[in-house]
């Protein structure tokens, strides 16, 4: 089968495309880089949906960078070519590092600026005056330089993606985008990459593309059965802090876990609660710098963390209008929500198209309140070959729900179900004291302080530190990003687990996380009694001196 399919070097790229390529260790094209690449070479209007880790980012940056080198074999006058749209800063910074690496061997020729960052516009316009010839960015931000004359598009571009487009229009730049197409020329090529397929992308369908070639490549959204695994277990919100901490604890969950919440106070509360035990996990919301999320992102890649608890914030963007009755009764809520939400970034969105790597397990903590929003979750896991784990937590308000997104992954895919999760909690009802206990110390102060203490450190570390790591790159790879936070009282006693507390069942899988400090404690004794032991040995500490009674000095035995 391997050998039916197109190739890279069959495609028509420039060698050094090719060399980029083969130096990343792609063998072959996925099906969704083999069915576009071709067509985009070819000057079609694309309308893709593949299911995440499918290798979209790859499928239009490919053919973007050799459209580029094709034209500047012609035409030596620099100009913007090429616009990529991103919902989320995160998934910017993603494609900039993806383009970079394919461009290695042509970086001279092919320039790229990603302009998703939080600095002033003022500050990015001598980026943009110098021309690059592909600009990565946000609606809103694209559209703020637009305005202010930064980026001028209308005579020079030549092709414009839309990344994730399934979730443009939820993350409220529907209007930012509309009014963006209005500087945009006439005439250009266009891609739309998304995850699913709804009304939005119907709507940007008829906006942007002109007589599209659709793609709608695997049936299912998500992989099959024997690739990703997912469960569910009904349990309400103490049961929930109780399976996490058996689940975490006792290493019945291995390997690179992200575990989603559903607002940034459950994001805190959930650390806090782990950090009782000694469990140390990062965390990942809106509130924090871009620059700290990125290099979260990049340091769980590379296997600095084991456990993500990261929020899936939908709606940062203005609430939809009620209706008139309810118009009073919402009028405070609406002023809670627009004061909790100043300090957030609107332009987030972790559980959306970014890369996470050789993830293990995902572990949805609170319900994900959409079947799209289960989706981008779950995708996380089980990308490209790799296999995953998906856990959700189901409570008995939220089974209706469960239910709907049962019935619609069955419906593309039978065997793309939620299977229960067979986990006999009366088992571990002697954890559960253990529990309350931790329970008790997280309160709503401490979530708070936490809160605003990791908003301190973080923007400590983005912003005054910048320089500093600007030039020593290596010691940013120390700085980290799960240290405990402590505003809650921690109860020493809870980081052990004691074995009479283990079940018997589990006694044969269980490992908990105290067992290596163990090890590193027994190792770090026996080396100290054996350095003891040397140097009683050491022949040359054996001996002594001692004054003679002529006062000349003598060498003696200590015998």
């Amino acid at each position: 089968m391997a050998a039916d399919r197109l190739q890279f070097h069959e495609m028509g790229l420039e060698d050094r495309i090719l060399k980029a390529i083969a130096d990343m260790g792609w063998l072959q094209p996925t099906l969704i880089q083999e069915k576009a690449i071709p067509l985009a070479l070819d000057g079609k209007d694309i309308l893709a949906r593949a299911r995440t880790g499918s290798g979209k980012t790859a499928a239009y940056a490919v053919p973007v960078i050799q459209h580029i080198l094709t034209v500047k074999q012609r035409i030596t006058e620099q100009a913007v070519r090429a616009l990529i749209l991103v919902p989320s800063k995160e998934l910017g910074q993603q494609v900039q590092i993806m383009i970079c690496q394919l461009t290695a061997f042509c970086a001279r020729d092919v320039r790229v600026a990603n302009i998703c960052g939080q600095a002033d516009i003022s500050a990015q316009r001598p980026i943009l005056m110098e021309k690059p010839d592909i600009v990565v960015g946000t609606p809103s931000r694209v559209l703020a330089h637009m305005n202010a004359q930064n980026l001028t598009l209308k005579n020079s571009l030549e092709m414009l993606v839309i990344d994730e487009a399934d979730l443009i229009f939820s993350f409220g730049f529907e209007n930012d985008l509309k009014n963006l197409l209005c500087h945009l020329p006439k005439i250009y090529q266009a891609f739309l990459m998304s995850a699913t397929f709804n009304e939005d992308v119907e709507s940007l369908k008829k906006l942007v593309l002109h007589n599209p070639v659709i793609l709608k490549l695997q049936g299912s959204q998500l992989p099959n059965s024997s690739q990703l695994t997912q469960y569910h277990i009904c349990c309400e919100e103490e049961d929930k802090f109780l399976l996490i901490y058996t689940l975490l604890k006792l290493r019945l969950v291995r390997g690179k876990t992200l575990l989603f919440v559903g607002c940034i106070d459950r994001c805190y509360r959930l650390k806090l609660f782990l950090e009782q035990f000694s469990i140390p996990a990062c965390v990942l919301n809106s509130e924090l710098p871009i620059q700290s999320r990125c290099h979260i992102i990049q340091q769980f890649n590379k296997g600095f963390y084991d456990y993500i608890i990261a929020t899936d914030e939908q709606c940062l963007n203005e609430p939809k209008p009620v209706s008139t009755t309810d118009e009073k009764k919402s009028k405070k809520k609406k002023r809670k929500q627009n004061h909790s939400s100043s300090g957030q970034d609107k332009e987030y969105g972790v559980s959306r198209g970014i890369d996470f790597q050789n993830v293990a397990n995902v572990i949805n903590f609170d319900f994900p309140p959409t079947l799209e929003s289960y989706i981008h979750r779950v995708g996380r896991t089980a990308r490209a070959d790799n296999p995953g784990t998906a856990l959700t937590f189901v409570s008995h308000s939220e089974l209706q729900q469960l239910s709907d997104i049962q019935e619609a992954l069955m419906t593309e895919d039978s065997s793309c179900s939620l299977k229960p999760y067979t986990f006999k909690m009366q088992e571990i009802e002697g954890f559960r004291y253990r529990c309350r206990d931790a329970m008790r110390s997280v309160t709503k102060q401490a979530v708070r302080e936490a809160r605003l203490k990791e908003i301190k450190n973080e923007l400590l570390n983005s912003e005054k530190l910048k320089t500093y790591f600007e030039d020593n790159p290596r010691d940013l790879q120390l700085l980290r990003h799960d240290k405990d936070l402590h505003p809650a009282i921690v109860k020493p006693h809870l980081k052990n687990v004691p074995d009479y507390l283990i079940p018997q069942t589990l006694k044969g899988v269980a490992c908990p996380l105290i067992k290596k400090k163990r090890q590193k404690n027994s190792l770090m004794k026996s080396r100290d009694v054996s350095r003891r032991y040397n140097k009683r040995q050491n022949p040359l500490n054996s001996f002594r001196y001692r004054k003679t009674t002529k006062g000349t000095e003598n060498r003696t035995s200590k015998s």
